[in-house]
């Protein structure tokens, strides 16, 4: 595929390979971007926030409706690229793009919805004669830079409400998965976009990253990905909006009361889907000492009736890791808590990509499978006595993404709710859950910002306040 910048698709002599992780074979080919190309996207850019902020809510409404309307026609074929380029299993490639359609008709809601707000000027003591309100503007270029685990869905939630609010967007996807970016961006344009408001750079982060984020021209910046990343934009950005969707290391809480049931299907589900690399994918468990053995009997069973191997087949649970190393990283991890006296009760091995799904008792919160973010299949378990350590063990950590507890008692629940750190909190679930509706982000280390089409909108606006001085 070719990148869009200026106002057209732009090969490149030098292009880099897309693989399939599961057996390594070549997808496609994208143009490997330089510095040349970020200016040219700029420039452009500049140009479409103008012709966007010119676009009434209801005609940026029309273009994101019909773009939604051409992902939900192209469903099958989006999903086929997800799994080839990201190695998703195909029922959970399909629930992406759906979500990411969803996405999208949320956003053109938007699009209508930014309104003002009169501000009473006279309840300050001594004001009369004055008549205030406020005016919500476009940011005007938004850099977007999105992950390769959810390169459709997590695109789409930076895309969509960049538009919505009448900004220009210039997009840069994962290097390991751009190809469901760059059809992101043949729909926009198809959908109407002006093609001046949508550009798609590819090429590695670290090459064109810093020079995209620390131009001038650039007012916002959308990241999802690990902190340390995060931190250095941050560093880099300089003077901008910023909205940080960063790692985690996502602990549940079971107490002596749970439906083992419900905790073992959940955890399953939260613990293992795509392979662990979710960022609220439940890592660390902590169970209460009562249940603690049967609670392992039951999960046990769990984790070794997932099915893994190429995400293309039916049946097939859990594919592979997007890269060999990061398998070989969460296969060093989980080695070194055996080492350090974790037991290994189901997986451990690794074939290439394919990491088995792994399930560790008696681990130490001081062990990196622990304490860091695995993002792999890889689950630990730790006996608590309480509910009040319980909850100091899920906080002991600079990340505050997504947390969890069951319990059927509502003095637990409640306690957790107000007392646990992170941005969302689950009660009889597990960590990876979200509703693309819900302002979703973190706390401490894990960002900073929200996003759902309604809050990354008013995150990808600015507010000018008006007021009329009467005589």
């Amino acid at each position: 595929m070719k990148m869009h910048i200026g106002s057209s698709w732009v090969d490149k002599d030098e292009r880099i390979e897309v693989h399939n992780p599961y057996d390594g074979s070549v997808v496609d080919t994208v143009p490997r971007a330089e510095a040349s190309d970020i200016d040219h996207a700029l420039a452009t850019a500049v140009r479409g926030a103008e012709i966007m902020r010119g676009l009434t809510g209801y005609e940026r409404y029309k273009i994101l409706h019909k773009a939604a309307d051409l992902i939900s026609e192209r469903a099958e074929s989006f999903a086929e690229t997800i799994t080839l380029e990201g190695g998703k299993v195909k029922a959970e490639a399909m629930i992406e793009v759906e979500r990411a359609a969803e996405i999208i008709y949320l956003s053109a809601e938007e699009a209508k919805r930014l309104g003002s707000e009169v501000i009473p000027l006279d309840g300050a003591p001594g004001v009369t004669g004055k008549f205030g309100f406020t005016i919500r503007v476009p940011c005007g270029v938004v850099a977007a830079i999105s992950p390769f685990n959810f390169p459709l869905h997590l695109v789409c939630h930076k895309v969509g409400p960049g538009i919505a609010a009448g900004n220009a967007v210039v997009l840069k996807p994962a290097t390991d998965t751009p190809l469901s970016g760059l059809r992101v961006v043949e729909v926009m344009l198809e959908a109407g976009c002006p093609p001046e408001a949508l550009q798609c750079l590819t090429g590695s982060g670290a090459e064109i990253g810093d020079a995209l984020v620390s131009d001038p021209r650039v007012r916002k910046i959308t990241f999802t990905g690990s902190r340390d990343v995060g931190e250095h934009i941050c560093r880099t950005a300089g003077l901008k909006k910023v909205t940080m969707e960063l790692g985690s290391n996502s602990p549940v809480i079971i107490m002596p009361d749970a439906d083992m049931n419900k905790v073992t299907t959940a955890l399953a589900s939260t613990g293992y889907a795509h392979a662990g690399q979710v960022c609220i994918s439940t890592q660390r468990v902590y169970a209460n000492r009562e249940i603690y053995s049967d609670f392992l009997d039951a999960f046990t069973e769990s984790v070794k009736g997932i099915t893994t191997g190429d995400p293309r087949q039916e049946g097939v649970r859990m594919g592979p890791m997007i890269r060999e190393s990061d398998a070989a990283r969460v296969e060093t991890w989980v080695q070194e808590a055996v080492d350090g006296g974790a037991r290994l009760v189901a997986g451990g091995q690794r074939n290439g990509t394919l990491m088995a799904p792994t399930l560790l008792a008696d681990v130490k919160p001081e062990m990196r499978i622990s304490c860091d973010e695995v993002f792999g299949p890889a689950v630990g378990v730790t006996p608590v006595d309480d509910i009040d350590e319980a909850i100091a063990q899920a906080n002991s950590t600079n990340y505050g993404l997504s947390t969890a507890i069951f319990t059927e008692n509502l003095d637990w629940a409640m306690k957790f709710a107000l007392e646990a750190e992170a941005g969302n909190i689950h009660l009889n679930w597990g960590t990876q859950w979200r509703a693309d509706l819900m302002p979703y982000g973190g706390l401490k280390d894990s960002g900073m910002g929200k996003e759902g089409p309604k809050y990354a909108v008013e995150e990808m606006t600015e507010t000018k306040m008006v007021v009329v001085h009467m005589p």
